[in-house]
């Protein structure tokens, strides 16, 4: 760990090793030794004299990256591509001369970016569907539990912990549902030339169009696509990174709700994050337990949510067929964008499967609100019983007000129930009330949705990447 520079808290702190590499160095390199072999192979296979040994010598150091001649070369050439191109002849002399060979630099640097945007929305997404899984067990377990429902944060009709668990999962299925989508256009760039034009093939293939087609084709079988964007300038269409942020974004809206959730119930003591016995949750209040898991989650998810700004700008200001005002932000705003929702979910699969629930404290505030809530049902009664609907609005309205007077300014319990009990209008004894007061009467369909969401809409998905499941998370901090 280095002391003495800056280093960045997403690594740090956050993201996972395995998201990490995926924006490694290694990765990088890696990826354009594998992409210009597949350049040479398709330019050998369409007639080109580039022999198998030049390939196989290309294949032997695809691995070992030299990146000492590199970063020398760069310091008198200024330029990362042509470094390693010179690095990786170092090691190939008898294949020197066809590395790169028709390209520009955006057909390592831009496709490179594609592979490794695909490795990385493929790693959320499996860490996506397992926060899904964990918060699909949760609710199941807590469906039929009645609890306090809030508009406004304020007090409001009863629904289940399970069923406001549903509202968590359903925006992160929606999130998903976009994922896969992107994930499923992304193309390569392919190899285009300078501005888009294959102009370099041209004359390698001296004119031969027929070959020249079949380039794209076969360098995205090499590499694992099904097919290149069929247009560009020099660089693939900036569009495509908007969109991948923007999934990033949605997931970190749907985190931060979720989390914000959550610090609001720890607040109330219905419901906490995982807190560990050694966990520290103020250095000056020892009996404090901070929700930090889901301060963080929203913490990173701002981060994020902004983040999604940049590439969105830069594909709006880009010139023509090429300008080099994306790069820098680019090297920061998308690997960065990843690193953080890779941490976010990492917290929210710990916090989905360690969350406390505390059944008698969500009784206690519930049962200290339902007699606001049963009064429809109590008038109800009271009119079948003989009185008059209209009449006994107006008396419940009062009587409401006066018990409300009663808990704000004198600190007293609800006394609505002992209230209409003393009010002949309403012809109920309190034992009456009081046993209209089970809280399942008032949470209406919450249980039932909350069980069909899961077996019709969420099952299926999670039983269709079953494959993707198993996730556990490691939290550095």
């Amino acid at each position: 760990m280095s002391t003495d520079r800056y280093t960045s808290p997403l690594s740090e702190r956050y993201a996972s090793r395995e998201m990490q590499y995926i924006f490694s160095q290694d990765m990088k390199f890696r990826t354009w030794r594998r992409l210009w072999i597949a350049l040479a192979e398709t330019e050998k296979e369409l007639g080109l004299d580039i022999t198998q040994e030049q390939i196989d010598e290309l294949k032997a150091h695809a691995e070992d990256i030299n990146y000492d001649v590199a970063v020398e070369r760069e310091k008198v050439v200024r330029h990362d591509v042509m470094s390693h191109v010179y690095a990786y002849g170092v090691q190939c002399p008898k294949a020197k001369g066809i590395i790169h060979l028709g390209a520009t630099s955006c057909y390592v640097g831009d496709n490179t970016d594609m592979i490794v945007m695909r490795e990385a929305l493929r790693l959320i997404r499996r860490k996506l569907v397992n926060v899904i899984g964990r918060l699909a067990s949760f609710a199941d377990e807590y469906k039929a539990l009645p609890t306090l429902a809030f508009t406004h944060f304020q007090p409001a009709q009863p629904t289940t912990v399970g069923k406001r668990a549903t509202l968590w999962i359903q925006e992160f299925m929606m999130d998903l549902e976009d994922l896969e989508y992107v994930l499923g256009t992304l193309k390569l760039l392919g190899s285009k030339g300078t501005t888009g034009t294959q102009a370099s093939f041209l004359e390698l293939f001296e004119g031969d169009q027929e070959k020249i087609d079949r380039i794209d084709p076969m360098i995205a079988e090499k590499m694992g696509f099904e097919a290149c964007y069929p247009v560009s300038g020099q660089t693939y269409s900036r569009k495509v990174d908007t969109r991948v942020l923007n999934i990033l974004a949605g997931i970190a809206s749907s985190a931060h709700k979720m989390s914000n959730d959550i610090r609001l119930l720890q607040h109330l003591k219905e419901v906490e994050e995982p807190f560990e016995k050694t966990q520290i949750g103020s250095s000056a209040m020892a009996y404090k337990r901070n929700p930090m898991r889901s301060e963080r989650i929203a913490s990173l998810s701002r981060y994020v949510m902004i983040d999604a700004l940049n590439p969105a700008i830069t594909a709006a200001t880009q010139w023509f067929e090429r300008t080099l005002d994306d790069s820098a932000n680019k090297r920061l705003s998308v690997p960065e964008g990843f690193l953080a929702v890779d941490g976010i979910l990492d917290l929210c699969l710990n916090v989905a499967d360690g969350l406390v629930v505390y059944p008698k404290v969500i009784e206690k505030h519930l049962r200290s609100e339902l007699p606001f809530m049963a009064t429809e049902n109590i008038m109800m009664d009271a009119v079948k019983a003989g009185g008059d609907r209209q009449e006994l609005h107006e008396r419940i309205r009062t009587l409401s007000m006066e018990a409300g007077r009663h808990v704000k300014e004198e600190g007293r319990d609800n006394d609505l129930l002992e209230l209409i009990a003393a009010d002949p209008a309403f012809d109920l004894t309190l034992e009456e009330l009081q046993a209209a007061m089970d809280p399942s009467r008032y949470t209406g369909r919450a249980a039932e949705q909350t069980g069909r969401y899961l077996d019709t809409v969420v099952r299926p998905v999670l039983a269709e990447r079953e494959d993707l499941l198993g996730l556990t998370a490691e939290i550095k901090v």
